[in-house]
């Protein structure tokens, strides 16, 4: 019954595969809600209502300049986590202490056998028999991308790529600036919205009608679901998990990774709080913080000792 019980949960996550043909169909996608929600709130409502003066004018105006900020802020994060590379495993990549299990004594060459553990049962040292190259710390294979991800969240068919270490943030990003910006155009369209059930005359063509009452149900449909991702992945961030590990460790009380809430966050926002809140890094952050380039992972001090 266990045994059947984690097979069906596997397929949950392999359930992406059927989805590989999709491709920039789904970005297409994304692009049609936000075509569709800037029709709804620029050019069917709120832009003319900057022609009408005094306090509609000054709404109107407010909702513009937050509405289009949130947007570039949403695109810049959206193409960032399409665009960006995961991370890959470095070729010929080899580990140079055991880090799987946090044992400081150097691997020496006898423990290679053609790139495989001497001892079958050793779990020291991780081998993708699909990409036949050893697995870093934390990496997984993408069985949708067809090769091994430096730690691998998911794989997002919204951005048809994987989520890993040098795009996690970006997706992040992406979660709070489109559940801002759902939200806001879910509060700017509620007056409208409600007005289809009053009995007074709506104004406007049939057209923008329907444009702003499918906008208003979408964009109030994807700030309720988006909102329940960001709260898992900020519950990811704080504990220094990823989904998949989420999903794989067993119950303890104790995550190797877990540095506290600060440092966890920093290992994937960067140190420079400037920064965190854009799709981007300093180049500092990237050369003193090897855990953002996705192969060095700092743990517990108390945790090696043991």
């Amino acid at each position: 019954m266990h045994r059947s019980g984690a097979t069906m949960a596997w397929n949950v996550f392999k359930f992406c595969t059927a989805l590989r043909g999709l491709g920039s169909i789904m970005i297409l996608l994304v692009l049609g809600v936000v075509g569709v929600t800037y029709y709804a709130v620029v050019l069917t409502n709120y832009g003319p209502a900057l022609y009408d003066g005094g306090f509609d004018f000054l709404t109107a105006f407010l909702v513009l300049i937050l509405f289009h900020s949130l947007l570039v802020m949403l695109l810049w994060s959206y193409f960032s986590v399409v665009f960006t590379d995961p991370g890959s495993v470095p070729p010929n990549w080899r580990p140079t202490l055991d880090e799987e299990r946090g044992d400081a004594d150097p691997l020496v060459a006898s423990e290679f056998n053609n790139g495989v553990s001497s001892d079958p049962s050793s779990q020291r040292i991780r081998y993708c028999r699909k990409c036949n190259h050893l697995k870093p710390p934390r990496c997984h294979h993408c069985s949708v991308c067809g090769r091994c991800v430096l730690k691998m969240d998911h794989h997002c068919v919204w951005v048809v790529n994987c989520v890993g270490a040098l795009n996690y943030k970006y997706f992040l990003l992406f979660l709070f600036y489109t559940f801002l910006e759902t939200t806001l155009a879910t509060a700017s369209l509620l007056p409208q919205f409600l007005a289809f059930f009053g009995d007074g005359e709506i104004p406007g063509t049939p057209g923008s009608l329907a444009t702003t009452f499918l906008a208003f149900v979408l964009n109030l449909a994807f700030a309720l679901s988006v909102l329940g991702f960001l709260i898992m992945h900020i519950s990811l961030v704080v504990s220094n998990t990823t989904t998949i590990e989420a999903y794989e460790k067993k119950t303890t009380l104790k995550w190797r990774y877990d540095l506290g809430r600060r440092k966890n966050f920093e290992q994937v926002f960067g140190m420079d709080n400037k920064y965190w809140f854009i799709p981007s890094y300093t180049e500092e952050d990237i050369r003193r913080m090897p855990a953002l380039q996705g192969l060095d992972y700092p743990s517990k001090p108390d945790f090696d000792s043991q």
